[in-house]
Parts: structure tokens; C-alpha cells; sequence
């Protein structure tokens, strides 16, 4: 994945002044996170990586906050919190983020600001939910992976945005809180890399292995939009190698059928799964060479999990899209 660059709009100035609290150089052992490039003018005040934890991010397939079910991401987890210039405030950050993930291939998950935060999410609130553990809110416990400057009480300019792209076999999810305090604006930034799920399938060995004992072989490093049957780019590797095994093996044919976890209502899932299955061959055909008469797509929604449903892990690893032997 290329380095996403921040597209600036207007200058970031530095005030030097004894109330601005911003430092002049980055603490000593920090870094930027190779792929995501810092906003102009910031420097690093805290940095801690944490080489495995679970991160609770409560955020739901539509791009809604979701506090009551938040995602679970097990893996590494990388906090920088930067500081600047309070000329730049949380939407003007907000929107250069947003910016640069979008022209580095990332999808935006959710990206909302101000009053979209909700009245009583200003930063003291949202640090109770979303960092801190337990407490009257039962907050999500963030905190574990550290925190070097804390929020102010009854400030009502800060944003939210995350945004997940694909590297390395890696899922990348990057969050970026950002508020607005008297004399900085102050930016929290979360990276976990979350291993993809069973990345290790994807190769023409293995598929004809697992064709050979098994008759199928379930493939994770196909990746679509949300709720859609759009591929995304990033599948472009799993496609190849699986056209690869096809296409070395003319005599044979093969079902191509998507599944789903159980979110959401059954017959969407049905439609959906199918549909998927179908973007698959399509791409194979079109894209990739392969004969359309050893191919047929179908879809299952929910009815064959391999994991139960009641985590997230779980999920993740019924939806898929397998190669069956016909």
C-alpha cells in the first residue's frame, strides 16, 4: 500500500507562545506509521505500540456509532497522538484524513464531527465511552494502549474518522480523534493490524491440496464493499491465483459459491451471497481468462458457517467465498 499523503488546503501555523502547549520535536523513540503520513505542522507527544491486544471500536456495518456492539480487532496496535496549531480545527483535520485515505485506496468507515457526535459526546464524554473502562458510561477501555495528553471538559470541536485498507496480508484499520483545546488541537491516532483470516490458503499448492482432500477450499482474501457485491481491489491477488489453478486444470469444473454471516435479514443475505458469487466469476471470466463453462456461481447467505456467529472472529471467518469441486 503507498503512503497516504494529506492534502492540505491552507497553511498549518506554528504559534509560539508560553500557553501553547504543543512541543517543538517529536518525543524521543517515536515515529509515524509508515503508511499514514502525520498532518502538517504536528509533532508526536505520545507514542506506544502494543504488540496484541483487542480493540474495541464501536462502530457498525452501516457507518453508524455503535456503543452496544462494537467491533472486537485483535492485533497489533500502534497510538500516536500528535499535537498543532489550534488554527486547524477538528473538520479542516477531519476532512485532509479523509482525503488522503481516500486517494491511498483506503475505505472510510465513518467520518463525523461536531454536533453529529451527539450533544453529549464532547471529549470528556467520549473519552468516559471510549477509552476509559467501566464507570458510569461502561466505557470501552481504550486506555489500555496508553495516553499521553488527556481531553478537556466541555469542548464541542472535535471529529472522528476510520478508515480500513489492506497491506501485507494485514487488515488496516486507522481511527483519528481529533479535538480543539485552549491553546492546541490534539490528535489521537490508533492503528491495529489485524491479521486477514486465513490469509495462508491463497496459493495455487494449497487450493489444489485442499480441492484434492476436501472437495472445497474457503478463500479470505477475497475482499467487497460493504453490503455490496463490489470487488475491491485488493482482491486482485486471491483472483489471480485462483484463476491460475483453474486454468491449469481445464478438465475440471467448479461452483463458486458466497456465504455470509448471519447480520441482517436472511433473504438479503441469500440475494447478496449469490450476487458476490456471481462478481467472482465475472471477474475470473472477464479479467483473468478463465472458460465460463467451468464455472457457476450460487450463494448460501448463512447456512453454512464454519464458526458460530456469536463473535466477531466468528464472523469474519463465515464470510467468505469457497471454491467447490462440481
Amino acid at each position: 500500500m503507498k503512503k497516504l499523503t494529506l492534502s492540505f488546503t491552507l497553511v498549518a501555523l506554528l504559534v509560539s507562545t508560553n500557553l501553547f502547549a504543543q512541543r517543538t520535536t517529536d518525543i524521543e523513540g517515536s515515529k509515524d506509521y509508515p503508511t499514514i503520513s502525520r498532518f502538517q505542522g504536528a509533532v508526536i507527544e505520545f507514542y506506544k505500540e502494543t504488540k496484541w491486544g483487542s480493540y474495541k471500536l464501536p462502530v457498525s456495518d452501516k457507518g453508524t456509532i455503535d456503543w452496544e456492539k462494537p467491533m472486537a480487532l485483535d492485533g497489533k496496535v500502534t497510538r500516536i497522538q500528535y499535537t498543532v496549531s489550534k488554527d486547524n480545527n477538528s473538520e479542516f483535520v477531519m476532512h485532509n484524513y479523509k482525503a488522503g485515505f481516500a486517494k491511498s485506496g483506503y475505505e472510510i468507515m465513518i467520518s463525523i464531527a461536531n454536533e453529529e457526535l451527539g450533544v453529549s459526546d464532547r471529549p470528556h464524554t467520549w473519552n468516559d465511552k471510549y477509552y476509559e473502562s467501566g464507570g458510569y458510561y461502561n466505557g470501552l477501555n481504550n486506555v489500555k494502549f496508553g495516553m499521553g495528553k488527556g481531553f478537556p471538559n466541555w469542548k464541542d470541536n472535535h471529529s472522528f474518522i476510520v478508515a480500513r485498507g489492506h497491506e501485507d496480508g494485514k487488515d488496516i484499520y486507522a481511527i483519528i480523534y481529533t479535538l480543539v483545546d485552549d491553546n492546541y488541537t490534539l490528535i489521537t491516532q490508533d492503528v491495529i493490524e489485524v491479521e486477514a483470516v486465513e490469509t495462508g490458503l491463497v496459493s495455487v499448492d494449497n487450493i489444489s491440496s485442499d480441492i484434492t482432500m476436501k472437495g472445497h477450499i474457503a478463500i479470505y482474501g477475497i475482499h467487497f464493499e460493504t453490503g455490496k457485491s463490489t470487488l475491491k481491489t485488493e482482491s486482485a491477488g486471491a483472483l489471480t491465483t485462483i484463476a491460475d489453478y483453474i486454468n491449469q486444470h481445464p478438465d475440471k469444473k467448479f461452483y463458486i459459491v458466497g456465504h455470509t454471516d448471519n447480520t441482517g435479514d436472511f433473504s438479503a443475505n441469500m440475494t447478496l451471497s449469490e450476487d458476490r458469487a456471481k462478481s467472482v466469476m465475472t471477474e475470473l471470466t472477464a479479467k483473468f481468462s478463465v472458460n465460463i463453462g467451468q464455472l457457476k456461481a450460487y450463494g448460501v447467505s448463512s447456512l453454512v458457517p464454519v464458526f458460530s456467529n456469536t463473535t466477531d472472529e466468528g464472523k469474519a471467518k463465515n464470510r467468505r467465498v469457497e471454491i467447490v469441486e462440481q
